[in-house]
């Protein structure tokens, strides 16, 4: 130990004792104001230390794994600008509630004020990081005595827990003071506020019970499910909600591993990357559930009619919901779903016309684009070929953009497989980290899916995949262009000029030559995706697939397209 005697434990020794509690991996980037943080890792016996080659990316690695998991995830950085690389990251995950624990180093206490490099004390002419900070997350604190570290810890758990991230800002001098003096803390782990796992009060709202009350007992039913599902962990809830009620299910991009994909009772997506005939089935239906749904723009587009002429539609979930309902349900999800399906058990449902006769997921449709004449793969082909690759379990990671829209539109997430994207503030580069935290968390093979421009933001994660022998595949879509960007310039301006059309970069050669024991690919049709995939299939740790793509492709995304919304 540098800072005190040998043997000796510190505060950060304790940090790390609470965060094992919650995990086994702490990623991040090392500093001079975080170090004494990984020196406690490295005594710990089980809390695994991940170094990624930017913050951004660590803390998508911890989005990653609390999302795939439904831990915590927890990330730290050093001072000044590593603190501020984390900042992104940590607005993505606020806005998908997902439950991050930020460790940020601070310089000593004593020369706050002082001239100090990276002083974010908010002393005058400092910036402050508690205010910056406080912007990003649930709760932010600094931490000013050893002896607060237990409580503190504690109030930011229970914070991250809740959804969000939650930010502790630690002094070097904290974190190195001995820990005799600190009060021992709790070894209890804390659960999200929505686990499910403690017994919950079965009664619904009034007003729901009422609404589903009225429900005739053929009559119709649609279930929008959406990311709260998973974060709830409440999939097999949601599974008796569909047989008791005989419903169809549609889901939101971000919520496509919510039910499985390849059930008679999928019906699609919803929203701009969604099917055109979610708008009918909502319409038509007596009931529409939104279940974990809060429907934001991104989910409802082309819905506010169809959900305006459901006779009934109410709202279960934490969050409040962006479109009118009849009946809101608040509390653990997974307990307010299996009263739901109770009460349709109780009533002896009857099942609709539409479950005998052909399934429902026989009948979605997709969207219509236009013919592509350019060079490359087609995203339509593309993802056929990743989806019939990808065996059960397998986790699917999906970046910005037109890949993302493809993907999300086109394919069936595989059986016990986790779907991530970011629709938070939908920012590119998200998937290589968060697939890298992915993959451990969830100890087995990830597949991340990006275009190019995300690669060139953060792809370099796929060194971390590398140093530390991550099993994830990594599939670039490269039309050496900011695609969507360049779609966007022929669909709402003239599209005589471009800004966003790049000279080509053989990124897949790039990689082998950076990288020499990665297994790397470029395919240029797709027959040679198809076999660069099978490859993947017997090989431990990371792989990278470059598919060469076509810049003017457009994507499954509605606006873009000449039929109106509905």
């Amino acid at each position: 130990m540098t800072d005190s005697e040998p043997g000796t434990r510190t505060v950060a020794d304790l940090i790390v004792d609470r965060v094992a509690a919650h995990t086994d991996h702490l990623f991040g980037v090392g500093g001079a104001n975080i170090e004494d943080l990984y020196d406690a890792v490295h005594r710990h016996p089980a809390l695994i230390g991940i170094i990624a080659k930017h913050e951004f990316g660590a803390a998508t690695m911890a989005d990653g794994y609390a999302r795939a998991t439904n831990r915590l995830g927890v990330v730290a950085a050093t001072s000044g600008g590593g603190a501020m690389n984390l900042f992104a990251a940590l607005t993505e995950s606020f806005d998908s509630r997902t439950p991050i624990l930020a460790l940020v180093g601070q310089p000593p206490t004593a020369l706050e004020g002082r001239g100090a490099f990276q002083d974010t004390s908010g002393l005058p002419g400092r910036l402050d990081a508690e205010a910056i900070f406080g912007a990003v997350s649930r709760h932010c604190a600094k931490v000013t005595r050893p002896q607060d570290i237990s409580a503190e810890l504690t109030r930011a758990i229970d914070a991250a827990l809740t959804g969000g991230p939650a930010i502790l800002l630690l002094p070097k001098d904290i974190q190195a003071a001995p820990a005799a003096t600190v009060a021992t803390p709790s070894s209890a782990v804390a659960t999200p506020s929505h686990d499910t796992g403690t017994a919950e009060s079965t009664e619904l709202p009034v007003q729901l019970a009422d609404l589903l009350a009225e429900v005739p007992a053929s009559g119709r039913v649609v279930v929008i499910a959406g990311p709260e599902v998973a974060a709830s962990d409440a999939r097999a809830a949601l599974a008796a909600v569909v047989r008791s009620w005989h419903a169809a299910v549609l889901v939101t991009p971000d919520a496509k591993d919510a039910f499985p994909n390849r059930d008679s009772r999928f019906a699609g997506v919803v929203g701009v990357m969604g099917h055109p005939h979610a708008p009918e089935l909502v319409a038509g239906s007596e009931l529409c559930l939104l279940v974990g749904a809060p429907m934001s723009m991104t989910a409802r587009a082309g819905l506010d009619g169809a959900l305006a002429a459901c006779p009934r539609v109410a709202y279960l979930g934490s969050e409040d919901p962006f479109v009118p309902v009849g009946a809101v349900a608040r509390g653990p999800l997974a307990t307010t779903l299996r009263a739901v399906a109770d009460l349709a058990g109780a009533r002896d449902r009857l099942a609709p016309p539409w479950t005998e006769s052909a399934e429902i997921g026989s009948r979605i449709t997709e969207l219509p684009v236009p013919p592509s004449a350019g060079p490359g793969v087609r995203y339509r082909a593309a993802v056929g070929a990743l989806e019939a690759a990808l065996e059960p379990g397998t986790d699917v990671i999906v970046d910005a953009g037109n890949t993302g829209a493809a993907v999300v539109h086109h394919l069936r997430v595989p059986e016990e497989g986790r779907f991530l994207i970011a629709l938070g503030m939908g920012g590119m580069g998200y998937s290589f980290g968060a697939g890298i935290g992915c993959a451990l968390g969830r100890g087995r093979r990830a597949v991340v899916i990006a275009g190019d421009g995300a690669y060139f933001m953060h792809g370099h994660e796929v060194h971390t995949a590398v140093e530390y022998g991550v099993d994830v595949t990594f599939v670039v879509f490269n039309n050496n262009a900011h695609a969507m960007c360049v779609t966007r310039e022929q669909v709402f301006y003239s599209g005589a000029y471009s800004f966003n059309r790049f000279r080509a970069a053989e990124i897949g050669a790039g990689v082998a030559a950076m990288f020499p024991e990665l297994p790397a690919w470029t395919a240029r049709t797709v027959t040679e995706f198809e076999n660069a995939l099978e490859k993947t299939r017997a090989i431990p740790g990371p792989a990278f697939i470059e598919l060469q793509c076509d810049p003017d492709e457009f994507p499954p995304f509605a606006p873009f397209l000449k039929e109106p919304l509905p």
